[in-house]
């Protein structure tokens, strides 16, 4: 039996909560396209972000370990998609879309530079007076500009919604304004979870690559109110090492004790709101997707002690200022002149100025590819 597109979204019609974004009433492309038989449209937003070049550089960008850490280590690629199954879940427990809550995590990081946040700091504050470098704001613009792929259209001529919602994966940067969106309206409950998921993996699992580099000592731990919840289910011995198949355990535990409390706690806003519709999610006074606040409460308590005891190491330290210095040395270069530049990033000198050809141009690149640049404009024995 063949499915149809439309099969799919009678499917969608079915299951999904009245407050859920159905693909049969999106609001359609900047470029108009006929949508595909067989996937809907969100279908299609995720699978052209996979298909995307920036989506496979991210294999080889920092998440917080250089590659040279260990092939262990989490990469900014792993990372998301790890966002993008766990978002699903809880989507599908929601009954919200799945496709946009996938395709919203999966291009939530297509802007990081090389070297991760250590490289968006130093192409921030090399450009702070030609307007800065925000990673969200560069998400966007590679899958509106950035992207070439299609003889009609710059970028990847995503849907109204998916973009909607990438556009509401925002910090405190106004990217909403930017985007051309009204910076009052929250996001859809897909954009929502999307960016909530996010912090649940990287808190989860920047503690496995911390515990599994050594930076993080289970008996320290011990302070951490989440850390004593798993070992009361998981006993470590104290002072030792933890061996592979625990810390693995505890993990899990970790991630389906957040997930089911995101569930949870979200589960109870949507009924004490009852929305019927999208509209309703997106005008609500609060954000309805996150962690109840004692669990909010204990994953900040956590996320304080990675902030001290892993991301302040001196290894990590170490590795973030030497990821600086290469980032600012490449945007010296480039903004002093232009013409080192590849000929596809110059040709952009002219549409949006060398600033922002020179951000685009760094943050495009991996970590393997900043350090190639860089040694190729300042090791006088390396090859042009």
């Amino acid at each position: 039996m063949v499915i149809s597109r439309e099969q799919l979204e009678a499917r969608e019609d079915g299951i999904l909560a009245p407050f859920a974004v159905r693909s049969a009433q999106s609001g359609g492309r900047h470029y108009p396209e006929a949508e595909p038989a067989y996937r809907t449209a969100f279908q299609r937003d995720r699978d052209r972000i996979v298909h995307s070049a920036a989506f496979r550089r991210l294999e080889y960008k920092t998440q917080v370990f250089m590659s040279e850490e260990g092939d262990y280590n989490r990469t900014r690629l792993t990372h998301t998609l790890e966002v993008a199954q766990i978002g699903r879940t809880i989507a599908r427990a929601l009954a919200v879309n799945e496709e946009l809550v996938e395709a919203i995590c999966l291009a939530h990081d297509l802007g990081h530079p090389p070297f991760g946040h250590a490289g968006e700091r130093a192409l921030d504050a090399a450009l702070r007076d030609n307007g800065g470098f925000n990673h969200n704001l560069q998400s966007y613009r590679v899958v509106t500009r950035l992207e070439s792929r299609y003889a009609g259209w710059p970028g990847l001529n995503l849907t109204r919604e998916m973009l909607f919602g990438l556009a509401k994966h925002e910090t405190d940067f106004a990217l909403s304004e930017a985007a051309g969106l009204d910076p009052n309206l929250r996001g859809s409950l897909e954009a929502q979870i999307a960016n909530a998921v996010d912090e649940l993996a990287y808190n989860a699992h920047d503690l496995d690559d911390g515990l599994n580099a050594g930076l993080l000592e289970p008996a320290a731990l011990e302070e951490v109110a989440l850390w004593r919840r798993l070992t009361e289910e998981t006993p470590v011995v104290k002072g030792a090492p933890l061996d592979e198949v625990t810390r693995h355990t505890l993990i899990r535990a970790l991630v389906g004790l957040l997930v089911d409390d995101m569930i949870a706690a979200t589960e109870a806003r949507l009924v004490r709101l009852a929305p019927q519709s999208p509209d309703e999610i997106k005008r609500a006074p609060g954000a309805l997707a996150g962690f109840s606040p004692p669990m909010a409460e204990q994953v900040a308590e956590l996320k304080r002690y990675l902030y001290a005891h892993m991301y302040g190491s001196w290894r990590i330290v170490r590795m973030q200022h030497r990821a600086e210095r290469f980032v600012t040395a490449l945007v010296e270069a480039f903004v002093a002149d232009p013409r080192q530049m590849p000929p596809q990033a110059m040709a952009a000198v002219e549409r949006v100025g060398v600033h922002r050809a020179v951000a685009d141009t760094v943050a495009s690149m991996t970590d393997r590819g900043a350090l190639l640049e860089y040694r190729r404009l300042f090791d006088p024995a390396a090859s042009p």
